[in-house]
């Protein structure tokens, strides 16, 4: 991955929850040379106008226009690094293909997003529909904000493994890049389910190992006591983790815990920022 000029998307509803997830990527990446790309779907405000033609379907598109222009006025006002330059996109399309569609067209290398809206229940709540939009986007890693979270300097990363899963080179290199940035710690999470690692296992460790050899890391078993979800909160509070990362692949961990009777109902709410690579 490139590290001269990195291009981050930054969707918005104009609520502001989604206005903290902008404020937590500038601070991030505060001494980086970046492109944002500040990004409004209305597709939810002009899919119940039918004629696409109407004074009203205008106004709306207007309206939206003039939000993201304030908006990176402000986004701008509130940065002091002149390595940062902002661009507004107003898509038509749903949140997803939006999301996606910006993605593909400008080499975006991570989408940073809050975990709900202006709406409390629409599609940035960190519910079935956030769930639904990690579980589509195969293209960039999302790194989703809890609401009201105040920047903290991620001196720690969680990146919970089952290590049934071989990681290819570039695999992780949104997890390596961001934990560049403050020369984090990475502290690999095991959640045991079996007394002994199978082979495939123990290689897949080291290779993981080497992989993180420029950075400082260690490796943690957590005993498998209850919901996996609740494994993962409580070691954030005993070690102080300041991110979490997972892979997102067909029956990985990610899955396991979205799949909880639990998580499909009330959803997933990490208290740190969590960070979702696509598999």
């Amino acid at each position: 991955m490139e590290t001269n000029n990195r291009h981050i998307l930054l969707p918005t509803d104009f609520s502001d929850n989604a206005w903290s997830a902008i404020v937590y990527a500038l601070k991030l990446y505060a001494l980086e040379s970046c492109t944002f790309y500040i990004l409004h779907s209305a597709h939810g405000s002009l899919s119940s106008i039918s004629d696409k033609y109407s004074r009203v379907y205008e106004e709306v598109k207007e309206n939206a226009n003039t939000n993201l222009l304030e908006l990176k006025t402000l986004a701008e006002t509130a940065n002091a690094n002149a390595n940062h330059d902002f661009e507004i996109i107003l898509s038509t399309e749903s949140l997803y293909r939006a999301i996606d569609t910006t993605v593909k067209k400008y080499n975006i290398d991570l989408v940073v997003m809050g975990t709900k809206g202006a709406t409390g229940a629409q599609e940035f709540l960190f519910g079935s529909n956030t769930v639904k939009m990690i579980s589509k986007m195969r293209s960039c890693p999302i790194l989703i904000i809890p609401e009201d979270y105040d920047f903290v300097t991620p001196k720690q990363i969680a990146f919970p493994s089952d290590f049934n899963r071989f990681y290819g080179a570039t695999d992780l290199d949104a997890l390596k890049d961001l934990a560049s940035l403050y020369n984090s710690k990475i502290r690999v999470v095991h959640i045991e389910t079996k007394e002994e690692l199978t082979e495939v296992q123990e290689h897949n460790i080291t290779t993981l190992e080497s992989y993180f050899g420029e950075f400082e890391h260690s490796l943690h078993w957590v005993p498998d006591y209850s919901k996996k979800a609740n494994d993962i909160k409580s070691f954030i509070e005993e070690l102080e983790i300041d991110m979490l990362a997972m892979v997102n692949y067909k029956h990985s961990f990610i899955e396991k815990i979205f799949n909880e009777p639990v998580i499909k109902k009330i959803g997933f709410n990490p208290t740190i920022p969590f960070l979702v690579i696509p598999g």
